[in-house]
């Protein structure tokens, strides 16, 4: 009876995109939650600079129509004061607006003593990730390819061009580092509830890091043009509890 109360009365959560989504997913981590606030903080600064601007434009249009204002003094056209405002005004928003834009890039390329790294590959058209921190009876880092279920594999409940044979799975409360690469092209790792959004280049090694605050899949896909089937290599990550992680990570050995 208790489970199915928490059911009835958890928070459903928006973690993979909808037809015609507006807004943004649920956060699933810090990062997340801090992008989606500095969104709501630049809205706020766009709706006031919309107003005024509709504002003063409205005020030009009724005061100085041709009925009202036939003949134009010459200090309409130019004046010191109103040049230095509409210049000194938008500086003053920008820095603004730059000042947490700057903690959050700061924050977004730190990597804070990772406990666990999984090694993302990006390839035409799936991907493959290894657990190196942890070895199989073989004595072989855990590694798997990822791909997406075609539709005639899809159960109820998994999504459509989302939902993929191999999920990530990490715990929750973990600061956990991704290494990634490209094998091919150019690839990129995203996954917008989480706030992970990273290049995924041919010879070259990129990291990001991820705290993931609650259970659940979160849905990603590639965000690089990489070929005709870029639009069918997606990416699920599901956190755990550590109790779920180490049973996953024992039934992988």
């Amino acid at each position: 009876m208790l489970e199915l109360l928490s059911r009835l009365f958890s928070p459903v959560y928006c973690d993979a995109p909808e037809p015609w989504q507006i807004g943004f997913q649920d956060a699933g981590s810090p990062i997340a939650e801090g992008i989606q606030n500095l969104h709501n903080e630049i809205f706020f600064y766009l709706i006031v600079i919309f107003v005024g601007v509709g504002w003063v434009l409205g005020s030009v249009v009724v005061n100085y129509s041709q009925d009202k204002s036939p003949i134009v003094y010459k200090y309409a056209n130019h004046g010191t004061l109103i040049e230095l405002v509409w210049t000194i005004t938008p500086a003053f928003i920008l820095i603004a607006i730059a000042f947490p834009s700057f903690k959050l890039l700061y924050l977004m390329d730190e990597v804070i003593s990772p406990s666990m790294t999984i090694k993302v590959v990006g390839h035409q058209w799936y991907w493959s990730y290894e657990y190196s921190d942890f070895v199989n009876d073989d004595g072989e880092s855990i590694e798997f390819d990822s791909y997406m279920l075609p539709e005639s594999d899809l159960e109820d409940g998994q999504l459509r061009l989302l939902d993929v044979d191999n999920r990530v799975v990490v715990p929750v409360d973990t600061h956990i580092r991704f290494v990634v690469t490209g094998a091919d092209v150019l690839h990129d790792f995203a996954c917008p509830s989480l706030g992970l959004k990273i290049d995924c280049c041919p010879g070259r090694l990129n990291q990001t890091s991820v705290f993931i605050k609650r259970e659940g899949v979160f849905y990603g896909q590639c965000s690089e043009l990489c070929g005709v089937y870029h639009g069918f290599m997606p990416i699920a990550i599901e956190a755990v509890s550590m109790e779920k992680y180490l049973s996953w990570l024992d039934s992988q050995g």
